[in-house]
């Protein structure tokens, strides 16, 4: 696999509603770059994204998959993340290092809860946003509602780059304003065919290209300007636009697919790759200590871990983009959050559960090592600066339980298996409560907890139970008290004696502290 530069490499989340079709679209982007001849299903458990037994027997992704496809000459890095929002450390954890959401909306459904909530995410995390409504090929697809909703949910922002023809069964025909052509696919393969656009199309697709094309103009006062001169922009100008007001979060592009049918997914990743900004058009990041780095491929060598793996027979896998300059097999570095010297024997490209040996990577590429030694989920690897980048922020807990092993003899294991754990979901958290001699486990939902249970019992092979955690019970003063004490020893000499006067009253908050207490009257 060939070193690609920084300005070839696009990075994308894909995020949506469970259901919307993630996977299956991350399947035939892997097939549209030639990555896989053959594409998988979920219904099968074949897919490269989903591999784990977990997600074979729920039929949902539950962890985030890094993958990649080569496609034009360029490198598109994509994190397919799950959709319950009980696994949303997973797509935090993938806005931190890739710089646009590609949503995915389901045609049936609209805008949906999962939708919302992703979308406060994105708007969070700052990063711009590609739509694509997927499932038009289903019969109970419903375009022109689907639009509708997600206008009033964006806002002005979302604008039309392509509409379908018809949907439902007969879905297999685009409009694409950009091109101004009509993109049609005879099969599944992916094959387009590009034609004129029919005589009953042309006035509808006129006039949304020209809605198109002004808002790509409003992204650049320049295009403005010769918009409103000329009253149209060519396609390259309109690129230029779209680019520009990705960067400013000014426009999000609607498509049209059906990534089960293999129906725009062409297209859209030819879009991607022309339009979607590299990483270095993107604001510099911000390190911990208000220091900004360039994503330059001649910068000082850094990267930041933003994931780890446990993989049975290979150990740890840690996931990291690399922020700035050059990263070579067996180059050294020092973890900034430690201060210890860590060498990366081996770099990866990583697609799924594939890996793909790489002896260079630059600034801006996101990939994998194994087996660091003292390199966890948020740390910074640098040449020697003193700088770390900021930790993910990860949502506070929203469920927990207590948990016990079944055997007495499974309680040191336990502790390392729900450590392992939380190093590969940080979103689970561990404690032990001396005051209620019990196991906390703190998750996002009971689903969340469940599935972490799964792993116990089938992977660690720890028989394990859930118990309500208990009440802490406490006691307290609910009124002043008073009690005295005379003590008095003659036993031959000096005498002893003594006098403890005790006085004890409730507090509550806000109580001003007691300077003085009546003791024998006094």
């Amino acid at each position: 696999m060939k070193t690609y530069l920084t300005n070839q490499i696009k990075n994308l989340a894909i995020c949506g509603n469970s259901g919307s079709g993630k996977t299956t679209l991350s399947e035939t982007m892997l097939f549209e770059g030639k990555l896989i001849e053959r594409r998988g299903s979920i219904d099968q458990k074949n897919t490269v994204s989903d591999f784990n037994d977990i997600e074979h027997n729920n039929l949902i992704s539950v962890y985030s998959s890094v993958l990649y496809a080569e496609y034009n000459d360029k490198k598109i890095n994509f994190i397919d993340n799950p959709g319950s929002d009980d696994f949303v450390g997973n797509l935090i954890s993938a806005l931190t290092v890739t710089d646009v959401a590609l949503m995915l909306i389901n045609s049936q459904n609209g805008v949906e809860v999962g939708t919302e909530i992703q979308k406060r995410h994105l708007e969070d995390a700052k990063k711009p946003v590609i739509l694509a409504i997927n499932h038009l090929d289903h019969e109970k697809s419903n375009f022109e509602n689907t639009l509708e909703q997600l206008k009033n949910r964006f806002g002005k922002d979302a604008v039309l780059v392509q509409y379908p023809v018809s949907e439902g069964s007969n879905f297999n025909a685009i409009i694409d304003l950009l091109l101004f052509k009509m993109l049609k696919y005879p099969g599944d393969t992916g094959k387009v065919e590009i034609t004129d656009i029919p005589a009953s199309e042309t006035a509808k697709a006129e006039e949304l290209r020209n809605q198109l094309m002004e808002k790509a103009a409003e992204s650049e006062d320049s295009l403005m300007e010769f918009f409103f001169d000329k009253g149209i922009l060519t396609l390259e100008e309109i690129h230029k636009g779209i680019l520009s007001g990705l960067i400013k979060i000014s426009i999000i592009p609607i498509f049209c697919i059906s990534a089960k049918k293999n129906i725009g997914v062409g297209r859209l990743m030819e879009f991607i790759c022309e339009v979607v900004p590299s990483p270095d058009q993107f604001p510099a990041p911000v390190t911990s200590q208000n220091k900004e780095i360039k994503c330059d491929s001649k910068g000082s060598p850094c990267l930041f871990v933003f994931k780890t793996t446990l993989e049975p027979h290979l150990g740890e896998i840690s996931f990291f983009k690399v922020m700035s300059g050059e990263i070579t097999e067996g180059i050294d570095l020092i973890n900034s959050n430690n201060s210890t010297k860590e060498r990366l024997s081996q770099l990866f490209a990583v697609a799924g559960k594939n890996r793909v040996k790489l002896q260079k990577m630059v600034a801006g590429d996101i990939g994998a090592s194994v087996k660091l030694k003292n390199t966890k989920t948020n740390h910074t690897l640098t040449t020697g600066g003193s700088f770390a980048f900021p930790p993910i922020a990860l949502p506070e807990p929203k469920y927990r339980t207590a948990i016990r092993p079944l055997s007495e003899s499974d309680d040191e294991k336990l502790g390392e298996a729900l450590n392992r754990m939380h190093q590969e979901d940080p979103t689970i958290q561990v404690e032990y409560s001396k005051e209620l001699k019990q196991i906390l486990i703190h998750g996002q939902g009971e689903y969340h907890l469940n599935i972490m249970k799964w792993h116990l019992d089938n992977i660690y092979k720890i028989a394990t139970e859930f118990l309500p955690p208990r009440i802490p019970y406490r006691e307290t003063i609910t009124k002043i008290a008073l009690a005295d004490y005379r003590h008095k020893k003659q036993s031959g000499g000096a005498g002893q004696f003594g006098e403890v006067h005790l006085v004890i009253e409730p507090y509550h908050e806000g109580a001003p502290a007691p300077s003085m207490y009546k003791v024998a009257g006094k």
